[in-house]
């Protein structure tokens, strides 16, 4: 595997979650991104949670396409064949989320709003560096909002 617990920087011993999660950063793929390019770190420990399958991951069709154009655009064409592999099986394991209402406007940012969309109709918690512009969605939609340091550190305590 291109990933594996072992090549983390934590030592992870993480029990499956009962909560549905929702995996994303600002802008939306970096923390795909940066956890299937670095193998320290907390995106990385994530992406290895994921990858190992011990969290669920909700993800809507916008988003993967999101991962996907984000590593093809960073990423070298051999690189990124490598990292699109990795990210097939990823989303693979993935609970795909129908977007059957759509709550907008709901964040500063336009571009933040599919995710928003996927959050809430998969009742999940959203996990982002960019908590400043899901404020308004908090505050008003009552959405969970985590940065991927706390996520982990919920996760290393259960």
């Amino acid at each position: 595997p291109y990933l594996s617990l072992s090549q983390s920087s934590f030592v992870l011993k993480l029990t499956p979650m009962l909560a549905r999660y929702y995996i994303t950063s600002q802008p939306p793929g970096i923390a795909v991104f940066e956890g299937l390019t670095q193998r320290k770190g907390v995106c990385g420990a994530i992406i290895d949670a994921w990858f190992e399958d011990l969290i669920q991951v909700n993800i809507s069709n916008a988003l993967a396409y999101e991962y996907s154009d984000v590593l093809s655009r960073k990423l070298s064409p051999a690189r990124y064949i490598e990292a699109a592999d990795t990210l097939d099986v990823l989303l693979s394991q993935s609970k795909y989320v129908t977007t059957n209402f759509r709550w907008r406007p709901s964040s500063p940012d336009p571009g933040d709003e599919f995710l928003i969309d996927c959050a809430m109709n998969a009742n999940a918690v959203l996990i982002t560096s960019n908590v400043r512009d899901f404020r308004l969605a908090q505050h008003s939609l009552g959405l969970a909002v985590l940065t991927p340091q706390i996520y982990l550190r919920l996760l290393l305590n259960e």
